[in-house]
Order: C-alpha cells, then sequence, then structure tokens
C-alpha cells in the first residue's frame, strides 16, 4: 500500500510539472526562432543596401574603364598605327602612391621614410598577391572591394539613422566627388573610409567591441584613423547619458584605436629606432606642423601672385576649392536648417577633428595642399549635409554636372601620368 501511494505520488508530481517543461521548451524555441528571424532580417536589410548602391558603383565603374580606355588615345598619337597592349588597360592606373605602397608590400620598409605610408593595405596586398602574382593588381582588388564595401556600409549608416532617400544621395554624391576615383586606384582611400564607416557604424549600435576593433585597423591604415578616439568616447558618453555611474568595462574598447597606431610604432622601434618614424617621415616629403590656417592661406597667395594659367596656380585652385567647400558643408554641420541634431552631433565632431587633422601638416613649396583634394573623401559626415542640400533639384543638377566633369577631367589627368595626387 505504501508502495502505491509513493507512485500515485509520483504520477501526480510528473504531470504537474510537465506543463512546467512544456512551457519553457516552447519559449526556448521561440527564442531561437526569433533571433534566427532578426538575423535573416539583418542580412535582408544589408543585401537590400547592397541592390541600392550596386547601380552608382557599376556606371561609375564602367565610366572609369570608358575613360582608361580613352585615355590611350594620348599615348598613341593622332592617325599613329601603334597598338596597344591590353595591360595598358590596368598598368594606366599604376600611378604615384601605387608604386609605393607595391614596393613596400614587396620588399616591406627598407627605409625609414616609406613608414609615412601605414602598413595594412601593403600588407592585404602581399597577402592577396599570392592568387595574382602582382601586389600592384592585388591593390586594385583590395581597393575596388572596399570601396563597394564602403558604399553599402555608408547607406545603411545613413539610412538607419535618417532616411533612405539621404543614404542614396549620399553615397551617389560621394561616389561623383573630383577625386572620387582614388576609391578605384591601388590606394588605401577606400580600405580606410570602409573601416572607419564599419567602426562608426557600430559605435552608433552600442557595439563598443567591434567599433574599437574597426578603429584599430583604421589607424593601421592611415594616422588620421587617431581621430576616431575622441568621437568614440562623446558617443559613448552621450548613450550612457554622460553619467560616470552608467560607464562600463567595455569602454576600454576605446584603447583599440590608438593601440594601431601603437602597433605600428613599435614595429618603427624594432626596424628603424625610432617610435615616431613615421611621422618624422613627413618631413622627406615636405610635410610639416602648422596651424590649420597655414595651408589654406599659402595656396591663396599662390594663386594671388603667379599667373593664373600656371601649373601652380592651376594645381592650388582645385586643392583650395576642394578644402573650401569642404569647409562649407563643415560649418552647414553645426549652423543652419541642415546642421546635425543633437543625437547626430558626433558625426559634426568627427567632421570638424578629422578636417582639421589634415591641414596641420601642409607641403612646403608651390602645393601646400597637395593631395588634400583626396584627403576631403574621409570627411564622410559632410556628404551627409550635401545629401540634404540636395533635395533641391537645381543644386542636385548643378553639383552632379560640375563634380563628374572634374571628375572626368582629373581622372585623365592621373591616367595619363599627370601630377594629381
Amino acid at each position: 500500500m505504501h508502495s502505491s501511494n509513493e507512485n500515485y505520488q509520483a504520477k501526480r508530481t510528473a504531470l504537474a510539472l510537465a506543463p512546467s517543461t512544456t512551457t519553457e521548451s516552447i519559449d526556448g524555441a521561440t527564442a531561437a526562432h526569433q533571433a534566427e528571424t532578426d538575423s535573416q532580417s539583418v542580412l535582408l536589410k544589408w543585401f537590400a543596401a547592397l541592390k541600392q548602391i550596386l547601380p552608382i558603383y557599376l556606371s561609375i565603374h564602367l565610366a572609369f574603364l570608358i575613360l582608361t580606355y580613352g585615355s590611350a588615345l594620348f599615348s598613341i598619337g593622332n592617325f599613329s598605327p601603334k597598338t596597344l597592349p591590353i595591360s595598358t588597360l590596368w598598368l594606366a592606373w599604376y600611378r604615384w602612391d601605387s608604386g609605393l605602397y607595391t614596393a613596400i608590400a614587396s620588399n616591406g620598409y627598407d627605409a625609414a621614410w616609406r613608414t609615412a605610408f601605414f602598413p595594412l593595405f601593403p600588407l592585404l596586398e602581399r597577402g592577396v598577391a599570392f592568387l595574382t602574382h602582382d601586389p600592384f593588381l592585388a591593390g586594385l582588388i583590395i581597393s575596388n572591394l572596399a570601396g563597394l564595401g564602403m558604399l553599402v556600409v555608408l547607406y545603411r549608416l545613413v539610412q538607419e539613422d535618417f532616411d533612405a532617400q539621404r543614404a542614396f544621395r549620399t553615397v551617389l554624391y560621394l561616389s561623383v566627388f573630383p577625386t572620387a576615383f582614388f576609391f578605384a586606384a591601388a590606394y588605401n582611400e577606400s580600405l580606410f573610409l570602409v573601416l572607419t564607416l564599419l567602426s562608426f557604424y557600430h559605435m552608433r549600435r552600442g557595439n563598443w567591441w567591434l567599433a574599437g576593433l574597426f578603429g584599430l585597423l583604421a589607424s593601421l591604415t592611415r594616422s588620421a584613423g587617431l581621430v576616431l578616439f575622441l568621437p568614440f568616447c562623446y558617443e559613448y558618453l552621450r548613450q550612457h547619458h554622460f553619467s560616470s555611474k552608467n560607464i562600463r568595462f567595455d569602454s576600454m574598447s576605446s584603447l583599440g584605436i590608438p593601440v594601431g597606431l601603437a602597433i605600428f610604432a613599435l614595429y618603427c622601434y624594432y626596424r628603424f629606432h625610432d617610435l615616431l618614424s613615421f611621422s618624422h617621415a613627413l618631413v622627406y616629403w615636405d610635410r610639416h606642423l602648422h596651424g590649420p590656417w597655414h595651408g589654406l592661406i599659402d595656396s591663396f597667395m599662390i594663386i594671388l601672385h603667379r599667373g593664373m594659367l600656371s601649373f601652380d596656380s592651376i594645381h592650388n585652385v582645385l586643392d583650395l576649392s576642394a578644402c573650401l567647400f569642404i569647409l562649407a558643408l563643415l560649418v552647414l554641420c553645426f549652423v543652419g536648417p541642415w546642421k546635425f541634431p543633437r543625437a547626430y552631433r558626433v558625426y559634426g565632431f568627427y567632421a570638424a577633428l578629422i578636417y582639421i587633422f589634415f591641414l596641420l601638416f601642409p607641403t612646403d613649396g608651390g602645393a601646400p595642399l597637395a593631395s588634400y583634394s583626396r584627403y576631403m573623401l574621409e570627411v564622410f559626415p559632410v556628404f551627409i549635409v550635401l545629401a540634404a542640400l540636395g533635395k533641391r533639384q537645381l543644386f542636385n543638377l548643378y553639383y552632379l554636372v560640375l563634380s563628374v566633369s572634374l571628375l572626368s577631367f582629373m581622372l585623365l589627368q592621373f591616367l595619363t601620368g599627370h601630377w594629381i595626387v
């Protein structure tokens, strides 16, 4: 009888527990299904972004191919029977810094002055060269793939923080900026910008460790990556209501950004016994630390005192115009109807910091702002403001016509070996 009661009680206990166990199983399955659904939703959003930017990417690259093909006429000459090899189509892009990155990828840092060029891009060239057997071709592949990723991330970033139309115009306006062909050249522009945008994307969404990781990679690509540190700290504090009580251990992820620079500094010390070799190398390139206004004033004075149609004047007009255009947009990040709202102010802070950072190192001689028209591509938040201005049909027309014309001209200059750096 005692045994029967025990069995009865055991059955009652099992029945009592069964609904609870079943509910827990259902809840667990529901959570797993929800996580899978969310993951699929995120992937669909990224795929949708790719579909949106792909027509821009393909049409721009098709235009680059046509211009590269047509540029051969400058080498052949009028009515010449000469035929160029097909390799001319990609070797025409082997210009200026492309050769320097290729040399580092092939031979490493064999001289201290080369450390002005940070290591991640040539390291990737060296790795991909195992497949291409040519670090230059590897550089072109890396740059163009990074350029595609850059546009997708930029679209997603602006779409989520603003709207889809503004995201599309931002991508379009950046893609046709007069120096945007450097995103397709074997330079590190597109790699640096995609890493910066990925850091920003995760920063905005509170994924601090990922933001720090991409910031580390950005600072291994360009010294300008260090600029991400202050916007990271600001955005972290903003999302934590500027309260020290809310700061968590994940705030340490911000240190990843200067760590990238520190890694290269340690290599420079090991290789050349100089922690700041990359900084000292700027002197080799005639770049010296000055106030941010110095290069702008020097460039204006050269235009003023030399013939308007001289080599120096024309190049300074191009460089200074790019800097002043971006400066005007930078001001609009903070004032006027197009300024960033408080929740998005980190964009303006980053734009101001990186713009000032670039202006601190003008060159001596006839081109104080040399390469600055290229550097302006990296002040990406101003293109978000530009996209807001582009809602006006007439402004959109003027920008696209003028920018595409200058882009075509400057690319032809580059392809034919003229000085556009």
